[in-house]
């Protein structure tokens, strides 16, 4: 491991020292993929012998949702999941005062979303220090991260907890690349691109393909990609979240210092102690994890509101409500009646592939 850890910090100082211009963008690229490599060596070590991987925090996934909470020691998680949840996480003024993963549970607008009080990251904890491997391997499972920082501490903090993130191939506020990358048995690499390139030409997707041992694939661009971008869709092992930055202490500095603190994009400021715009976090975290809910109806009577049926906006059809009621529902359906905005009338007839809105209600009829 520590030949693997000189390596890594013999590339990253090759890196800082290269100047970035045209005639050095195909060795960075090189650079880079020996880089995400050695990464990757570092996350899942290839070695059988020695002991166990080590005590993992094994949350069990409950709910609708997963949402951890992401930051250095002593910036107030355990206190917003107090709050938020009412489990008890204990809190000190000490450092490390959470040593293990404490889950929470936040009911809101008829979903049960899991909070998960992650213990504080150090810096070089993408490289194993302090349990860091662990704590951002369980931030992996989640829908949305909460990166928590100090109001009075510096913002440059949030700069190094996003640069763990980015060491564990967690992309932070970001789509997946625009690009397609397929191998293929024969015919070398094949470079084609509908835009105008400034960071990558033939050379270099030459030299990244071939230090991943790929002589033959088609690459072809829709947009301007970066040699990251390439590395990130070969690799293929990144996971695209969402984050809010929570600014917790807000009580501790001037209204001059929080009106700046306002231009920073995916942003909410909160006081944890004060329970300060507690709702307002809870009404983005709403928002970025993008749920839908589903009302059912049994037939001749009225649609349950309470308990409503929670599906993710990218996979809301008829068959995956169904899904999320009982795998073997889909075998019995014969069609459904659905009120609401997804349907011109109320209610229509439609089958399972029709996508459904929020707060749609919804009533399946079988086969007999």
């Amino acid at each position: 491991m520590a030949t693997v850890m000189q390596k890594i910090k013999d590339i990253e100082d090759e890196m800082a020292r290269t100047q970035k211009n045209k005639a050095t963008a195909h060795h960075l690229g090189l650079l880079k993929a020996k880089l995400a490599k050695l990464r990757r060596e570092l996350l899942t070590p290839t070695s059988k012998g020695g002991g166990g991987a080590g005590e993992g925090f094994d949350v069990t996934k409950s709910g609708d949702a997963r949402v951890g909470l992401v930051g250095f020691p002593s910036v107030g998680k355990s206190t917003l999941l107090n709050k938020l949840t009412g489990t008890f996480s204990e809190v000190a003024s000490y450092e490390f005062t959470t040593l293990t993963c404490i889950p929470g549970v936040i009911m809101y607008k008829g979903a049960k979303i899991q909070l998960l009080d992650l213990p504080g990251i150090i810096e070089g904890a993408k490289d194993g220090k302090g349990r860091g491997r662990q704590v951002i391997s369980t931030a992996r499972t989640c829908n949305v991260i909460l990166i928590v920082l100090d109001a009075i501490k510096p913002i440059t903090h949030k700069r190094l907890i996003e640069k763990e993130l980015e060491g564990f191939g967690i992309r932070l506020n970001k789509t997946p690349p625009n690009l397609t990358f397929r191998r293929k048995d024969k015919g070398g690499i094949n470079f084609t691109s509908t835009v105008t390139n400034t960071h990558l030409d033939l050379d270099t997707v030459k030299a990244i393909c071939s230090e991943y041992r790929i002589h033959n694939a088609d690459v072809s661009l829709r947009y301007d990609a970066t040699a990251d971008d390439l590395i990130d869709v070969i690799e293929g092992s990144r996971i695209y979240m969402p984050c809010i930055y929570v600014v917790n202490k807000i009580d501790q500095i001037t209204l001059e210092e929080l009106n700046i603190l306002d231009k920073l994009p995916h942003y909410c400021p909160v006081s944890a102690h004060l329970e300060w715009n507690l709702d307002g976090l809870l009404e983005k975290i709403w928002e970025y994890l993008d749920l839908v809910r589903i009302y059912t109806k049994p037939k001749g009577l009225n649609p349950d509101y309470e308990d409503p049926v929670i599906v993710s906006s990218k996979r809301k059809t008829v068959e995956d409500f169904c899904d999320r009621i009982h795998k073997d529902m889909v075998k019995q359906f014969k069609y459904a009646l659905v009120w609401g905005s997804s349907v011109k009338h109320k209610p229509q007839r439609v089958g399972k592939e029709h996508e459904l809105e929020d707060e749609d209600v919804v009533q399946i009829i079988k086969k007999v």
